[in-house]
């Protein structure tokens, strides 16, 4: 993904995570991951996830309240996402114990009324909150939380802002996405003629530096050296979730950004959840569909998708370590070995991980098997709100208009009346052409982009 900033400048970085003290040392349990766009959260049934392959379960309690537990019934192990929610409590589907807001049993069908519950028959519960209409969760233990550190982006509290917001699940580790968007070099050739991304001719060193580095973020900048005093274009990466990139134009007070969230669903697998956000031009973004915006947006990271996954794959297959791999360039790597770097400093509370010169739980041959690219539908359209309605009505389209082609028809075959029989066909032709554009339209929502 790409951020158009060929005339921007960047605005200061503001927000709730940089007035915490810097503390050089990262643990991945006390922090917050994004999990879904409220917009996007089913409220009447179970929401399942994972963080780092832990199984998580996700409802909404009778007062409407966001309730996170482990995924997994503390009676023979069934996935609680398989479940129900039945006035508030969430019910495992295999034999009906119901689970509350902080994870106690509160019924168990085949409990005699006057028994104990039994003491251990609880759920793990994690505190989950909504902010700037994502839902958030701590992954450690809940007393610990601490609110004020979530990365979420003040220009979105300030009126005048529009963004859209789009969600993807991936085939990769979420170091390689970071390593992939704080990656400017890239854009001009994987994304040449797309909207919203780069063109080849574009293509040049880029003068890169490296401005902060700790254990809660880095933060550098970046500009082309084939125009001559062209601005400076920054992006932040605050661990353990976020590349930001903002742009602002003084003159005239526009912002632009681009938040791109994302979480480890678990080894080779994590999600997208990317926030374009601006202060001008709005109209566009209010009138057009969420989803029309979508299409292009999976093209883009469709385009990346197959070169990642293969990647990762043979970095896994050979078991070295990057600094032997990768031969990097000052003018086009400086920020995606900065992060490695950082792994390396910082990445050891991590389950996994894969640093510049050290990894952990990557052994070789553990992953060496192709990646499983899973169609858009599966990695998109089926978590995406917007997209899944649209899928949804289009295919209603399509049968409708088959339908009333098949009908109209027949309507030609038996009239009598020459008049009736022309109109007939004419509109069931109109019917089939309809069908079939609606069928194309419902491609878009299943099928990946691939380069011709």
């Amino acid at each position: 993904m790409s951020l158009e900033t060929e005339t921007l400048q960047a605005t200061p970085s503001t927000s709730t995570f940089e007035t915490l003290e810097e503390k050089q040392e990262f643990n991945w349990r006390q922090c917050w991951y994004p999990v879904t766009f409220v917009q996007d959260f089913p409220a009447n049934r179970p929401y399942s996830f994972s963080l780092y392959d832990e199984p998580l379960v996700l409802f909404k309690d009778q007062n409407g309240q966001l309730i996170c537990l482990a995924d997994r019934c503390p009676h023979r192990t069934a996935k609680l996402s398989e479940g129900q929610i039945i006035d508030g409590k969430i019910e495992c589907m295999y034999h009906g114990w119901q689970f509350g807001s902080d994870g106690q049993c509160l019924h168990i069908p085949q409990l005699p009324a006057d028994a104990k519950m039994p003491v251990n028959a609880c759920v793990r519960s994690f505190k989950v909150v909504e902010r700037q209409g994502m839902i958030w969760v701590w992954a450690g233990e809940k007393e610990t939380a601490v609110n004020e550190i979530i990365p979420i982006l003040p220009d979105l509290d300030k009126p005048g802002f529009v963004g859209v917001d789009f969600i993807l699940d991936l085939p990769y580790d979420q170091t390689y996405l970071v390593e992939n968007v704080i990656d400017p070099a890239h854009v001009a050739i994987s994304h040449h003629h797309t909207r919203g991304g780069g063109n080849r001719k574009n293509a040049q060193p880029l003068e890169m530096e490296v401005l902060e580095s700790s254990a809660q973020r880095i933060r550098g900048k970046w500009r082309g050296t084939n125009k001559s005093n062209e601005a400076w274009k920054y992006i932040d990466f605050v661990a353990p979730s976020l590349v930001l990139n903002t742009a602002y134009i003084e003159e005239r007070g526009w912002t632009f950004g681009l938040a791109l969230y994302s979480i480890p669903l678990g080894k080779g697998r994590c999600r997208l959840l990317a926030r374009g956000y601006r202060n001008f031009m709005t109209w566009g973004v209010k009138l057009r569909p969420r989803w029309l915006d979508h299409l292009n947006t999976n093209k883009i990271l469709e385009q990346d998708l197959p070169l990642i996954a293969g990647q990762q794959s043979e970095i896994e297959r050979l078991g070295i370590s990057l600094k032997k791999l990768y031969l990097p360039l000052k003018t086009s790597d400086t920020l995606v070995i900065e992060f490695r770097k950082w792994l390396d400093k910082f990445g050891s509370s991590l389950p996994f991980y894969q640093g510049y010169t050290t990894w952990k739980n990557v052994e070789n041959g553990e992953l060496n098997s192709k990646p499983i690219l899973q169609d858009r539908f599966l990695r998109h359209t089926l978590i995406c709100s917007s997209c899944n309605r649209a899928y949804q009505a289009t295919n209603r389209v399509k049968q409708s208009c088959l339908g009333v082609a098949i009908a109209l028809a027949a309507v030609a075959i038996l009239a009598d009346d020459s008049r009736i029989r022309i109109a007939a066909i004419s509109v069931s032709i109109a019917a089939v052409v309809m069908s079939a554009m609606a069928h194309t339209l419902k491609t878009h929502f299943e099928r990946s982009y691939t380069r011709h």
